[in-house]
């Protein structure tokens, strides 16, 4: 079975990753989402259940990680995110590698927040990069439920910067408006389908050409 061409969409909290991933969804490309994947390592009989038990039973509730109880004991404890990191990141990966190893569509798309941070782009044959304006970043994440702004930079610190994930990509998908980030996400799968985006021969992002 021909590999299919596999999209990497990644792009800092807060911005519109999640919701430019849903957009690549309805144009028909199946979709691999790495919360969804943490989401079943973690639920009852999950891979990750046992692992993360050995690091703290009390995040563990119902043979489940609670996912509120394990976001406090990393608030509290400095070297909790990594040594958990160390653990689901590799589950993470190979349930991955399954969905593309699966799919029988020419062309599939994989959600990765840490895509960079994680050394996921080897795996992914194009780049897609959703941005927004710092402002518009704080904003949206200001805006949610629980969040202040300590947690939010808690996390934008341990995230690649945005400039520099634009300079990395292949495409940057502007999330300012939906009809402008609808229309990238068209814009782009016309030209992976043309074949201006195989493996070996990937675009330069526009900041990169000479």
């Amino acid at each position: 079975m021909t590999r299919p061409t596999v999209i990497g969409l990644t792009g800092s909290i807060g911005m519109g990753k999640t919701t430019t991933a849903r957009m690549f969804r309805e144009t028909g490309i199946p979709t691999w989402d790495a919360d969804s994947a943490v989401h079943r390592l973690y639920k009852y009989g999950g891979s990750a259940v046992e692992p993360i038990r050995s690091l703290n039973r009390e995040v563990i509730r119902d043979g489940a990680v609670d996912r509120t109880a394990l976001s406090e004991w990393i608030a509290r404890d400095n070297s909790a995110l990594d040594r958990i990191e160390n653990i689901v990141h590799p589950l993470v990966r190979a349930d991955r590698e399954k969905f593309v190893r699966e799919a029988i569509e020419p062309v599939v798309l994989v959600d990765i927040p840490l895509l960079f941070e994680t050394g996921a782009e080897g795996a992914v044959d194009v780049i897609v990069v959703a941005s927004a304006p710092g402002d518009m970043q704080s904003e949206r994440v200001l805006a949610r439920p629980g969040w202040t702004k300590e947690k939010f930079e808690r996390i934008r610190c341990r995230q690649m910067p945005d400039a520099e994930k634009r300079r990395r990509a292949d495409y940057v998908i502007e999330t300012i408006t939906l009809e402008a980030a609808r229309k990238s996400v068209h814009d782009v799968l016309e030209q992976i389908r043309a074949g201006q985006a195989h493996e070996g021969n990937r675009p330069r992002h526009r900041d990169d050409r000479s």
